[in-house]
């Protein structure tokens, strides 16, 4: 696999970059911190990764870096199978509520931000392996104005399929999401409305497209112990981001389309968007 990755310097995509690493996973780095980026890529290259392990500068809160660092990496790796994207931002619902500049960038990051990077991620993808169908030829130049440089003719590919004929990883875009935009709740209105909206962009950019070969995996994660998530109280089934990655990744080779981690969040999320209204407005959950 040849993955570019965007969030893995902390927390569960750090732990997904190490699994990814140790099988032996070609791995493109994107981040904010070129110091952070700098180290992850060196402890990836220490846990098996081909080196180097690139990096490039990518901010979920600047749309103009994202098309440069894609370029980058699909020329450093003469294509990209994989998008992996665990990048975001949380903040507490009563801090964005008396904070609207905070709100406005936990909404920017975690909704527009990341859609915009799918968007650009999705037309590279598509470009590298040739797809079309009539789902992708309603879109309108997809692939128009990526520079040829990006997309050597020597690296577009079939899905399922090398230049060799040897087997080669349907193109893949992995993007976490959260249970929190299952379900209107009080503790995380702004913060879930904006991971509702990621979650549905990526449900209609699979029905589009994966009839192409496009797989969309959406990840939602429920409460994890991670930096993000310090300070808070953890419910009885929070988990742990090395067993969040090992089922992540399964789900990435398997091409779901959406998968909970820990998986117990799979089914308290069922109960709860049965709850009917009257109840939620009496629970804190």
């Amino acid at each position: 696999m040849k993955a570019v990755f965007l969030g893995a310097t902390k927390g569960m995509g750090r732990a997904l970059a190490r699994l990814m690493a140790e099988r032996g996973d070609r791995l493109f780095l994107l981040g904010r911190n070129a110091d952070d980026l700098k180290t992850a890529g060196r402890d990836l290259e220490i846990r098996g990764a081909p080196q180097p392990v690139e990096t490039a500068y990518c901010d979920l809160l600047d749309a103009a870096s994202f098309a440069p660092a894609l370029d980058a990496a699909f020329r450093a790796m003469d294509g990209v199978d994989t998008v992996v994207v665990t990048a975001g931002l949380f903040a507490k619902q009563e801090e964005m509520e008396n904070d609207a500049e905070l709100a406005n960038r936990v909404l920017s990051a975690d909704f527009t931000g990341t859609v915009l990077f799918c968007e650009e991620a999705r037309k590279r993808l598509l470009a590298v392996y040739g797809l079309s169908n009539k789902s992708v030829s309603e879109n309108t130049g997809a692939t128009a104005g990526l520079s040829s440089s990006v997309f050597p003719g020597n690296i577009t590919r079939t899905a399922g399929q090398a230049g060799s004929g040897a087997p080669f990883p349907s193109p893949t875009l992995c993007v976490f999401s959260s249970v929190a935009g299952d379900r209107g709740r009080k503790p995380v209105v702004l913060y879930g409305a904006a991971k509702a909206g990621l979650s549905q962009y990526l449900e209609g950019l699979d029905h589009k497209y994966r009839s192409a070969g496009l797989r969309t995996v959406c990840v939602k994660p429920g409460f994890v112990a991670t930096g993000m998530t310090a300070g808070l109280k953890p419910p009885p089934f929070a988990g742990e981001p090395e067993a969040v990655a090992r089922r992540v990744l399964k789900a990435i080779d398997r091409g779901r389309p959406v998968v909970y981690a820990p998986a117990a969040w799979r089914w308290v999320m069922c109960a709860i968007r049965k709850l009917p209204r009257c109840v939620m407005r009496k629970i804190e959950f």
